[in-house]
């Protein structure tokens, strides 16, 4: 289960960012999780509370948003919904997709005390 070092290195990013603030603790974290990222939210929630655990980042809220997946398609010069890594066009029917949305996971926002 790869998301507990994703997840490790999500509190790692809160805590920094908190310590450079001089803040106590942090309370909340906003993640952006894609689509086709290959991420399991909830095993990034799972995994969050004990990771966690003893750092500034304990007891925080993990709040993930979902980004759906999009691609850029040049043979009919469109942006459309990817369903799947490696997805046809919708409109055209073209392989040529190229993925603009849906495989990042970014801490996005952290609220701290």
């Amino acid at each position: 289960m790869h998301e507990i070092a994703l997840t490790e290195s999500i509190v790692e990013i809160a805590v920094e960012a908190a310590k450079r603030e001089g803040a106590r603790k942090v309370t909340r974290v906003f993640v952006d999780v894609g689509a086709l990222s290959c991420v399991e939210p909830e095993a990034l929630r799972f995994c969050f509370a004990a990771v966690s655990e003893g750092t500034l980042a304990e007891g925080a809220e993990l709040e993930i948003a979902c980004v759906p997946g999009a691609g850029w398609c040049p043979d009919c010069a469109k942006t459309a919904p990817l369903a799947e890594r490696f997805g046809l066009c919708p409109d055209c029917g073209s392989a040529r997709m190229r993925m603009t949305a849906g495989d990042e996971l970014r801490v996005r926002e952290m609220e701290v005390a």
